[in-house]
């Protein structure tokens, strides 16, 4: 039961891990840490064929512990965020949970966890894991009262509000939501703005029949970018729980940190946080016209880097964009969808404005197989053999640890962090030319090698 409580939220497989008895004890514990700010929590699902199970052994924790639950039903995770910033008859939800296995395989689930409107996470999740391990035989028994709430109404009315004026937007749209949950609100929005639009594998479906549903792997973009091949203009493509964005024209596939340049040309002064995966590029980009932050990976992360800076955007390269300019600072990929196209409205031509940026080639994550009890030990071991690098080792400007190691080098960089989410450690490499993007890779491979043999 311990692997389950995870750096970001809490996760792990139907029935082994997350099982009657460990989903009972996780309301019922959440329930304590809930009832300091308040007595409600809103609770919504993913399409996984678990989830509706999952929610009647959450409530039935919750209930035991004394907080009423505040059902909506299947829900994109950016709808189940956007619950804490509503009212309902009056109540105002103090806390969320979203249950939801993201990008994972089918047979995973979890919960992502909102106190008082930030993450639930990290030491908060690991002490919340040893009080239950502590009690694991307590006995919580069924109770499945709930009071029923429609967020997603909220949320839709929401948009068109917002984004009335896209109307008449004269591209062809193309989205793909893996049969995950983007389609609880995405073709209706744009529908009732009246936006030319059709979709793939739109209907939820936790079995995921037609392909993973992680926009950032490339092989999963094939079919939408089949039809951008065609009339279609602009393509969007979300990863289970819609909180995770691809944005495809009929030249990019852009990503997370490329958004954040094109978001910050339209702000004034702006400050972007960036995790540390994301290109020097944007960095220096933003930081002509505002102030770029490094950060920690992560959507918790960057969630609690917002609120302290009070930034306005967040990203990350694989997809996760965090509004504060004009929203709530959580990652919405529905909402990033229609500030997209918001800038396509106002003139932005995409393609040439990447075009426009400084030449860079950089490899996409890279991950090495390791175990979860090793990939932290294996980061400090390369820290440690940094000190004291071998003689072919390129010339180091600067290391930056703020998750992982960064190693800058005159023409580039690379990135070694343990994933927090699987049992890997992920490197990526970046410079102004492919050799030495490659060399930087090189090398520090070497390093990963030599401190998987000292262990």
């Amino acid at each position: 039961m311990q692997t389950i409580f995870r750096e970001y939220d809490i996760r792990g497989i139907f029935e082994k891990e997350l099982n009657e008895q460990s989903v009972k004890l996780i309301g019922y514990f959440l329930a304590q840490k809930v009832k300091l700010v308040g007595e409600y929590v809103a609770i919504g699902y993913d399409a996984r064929v678990h989830s509706p199970i999952l929610l009647e052994w959450l409530t039935s924790g919750f209930n035991k512990g004394g907080v009423k639950v505040l059902s909506m039903g299947m829900v994109a995770t950016p709808i189940n965020y956007f619950a804490s910033y509503q009212e309902f008859d009056g109540i105002s939800p103090c806390a969320s949970v979203m249950i939801t296995g993201s990008h994972n395989p089918p047979e995973y689930n979890g919960f992502k966890i909102t106190v008082d409107k930030a993450p639930f996470f990290g030491d908060d999740i690991y002490k919340m894991g040893d009080e239950i391990m502590a009690n694991r035989d307590m006995i919580i028994e069924d109770n499945i009262d709930t009071i029923m709430i429609d967020t997603k109404s909220l949320y839709i009315d929401y948009m068109l509000k917002e984004f009335a004026f896209l109307k008449g937007l004269d591209k062809k749209i193309i989205l793909d939501c893996g049969n995950g949950v983007a389609d609880v609100a995405i073709t209706e929005i744009m529908n009732k703005i009246g936006l030319d639009v059709d979709g793939l594998y739109c209907k939820p479906d936790g079995t995921f029949p037609n392909h993973h549903p992680d926009p950032s792997v490339e092989e999963n973009l094939a079919d939408i970018q089949e039809k951008l091949r065609g009339d279609y203009d602009i393509g969007f493509a979300y990863d289970g729980d819609a909180d995770r964005i691809a944005v495809l024209t009929k030249e990019h596939n852009i990503k997370g940190d490329e958004l954040a340049i094109l978001f910050s040309k339209t702000m004034k002064n702006p400050t972007i946080i960036g995790e540390v995966k994301c290109s020097q590029v944007m960095y220096d980009e933003i930081n002509k016209i505002g102030k770029a932050i490094m950060y920690k990976t992560g959507h918790s992360n960057l969630k609690v880097k917002i609120r302290e800076t009070n930034a306005d955007l967040a990203a990350e390269v694989s997809g996760h964009i965090f509004f504060n300019d004009r929203y709530f600072g959580f990652d919405d990929a529905l909402y990033t969808t229609f500030r997209v196209l918001e800038l396509i409205k106002n003139g932005m031509d995409l393609d040439q404005e990447l075009k426009k940026l400084p030449i860079s080639y950089s490899t996409p994550e890279l991950k090495i197989d390791t175990t979860e009890r090793e990939k932290f030990v294996l980061i400090d071991k390369v820290k440690e053999l940094l000190k004291n690098p071998p003689s072919d080792f390129p010339k180091i400007v600067d290391i930056i640890t703020v998750d992982g190691v960064r190693v800058v080098f005159e023409d580039g960089w690379g990135l070694i962090r343990a994933s927090n989410t699987t049992p890997v450690i992920v490197t990526r490499f970046e410079s102004v030319n492919m050799e030495n993007a490659k060399i930087y890779e090189n090398r520090l491979n070497n390093l990963i090698s030599e401190a998987k043999r000292q262990l």
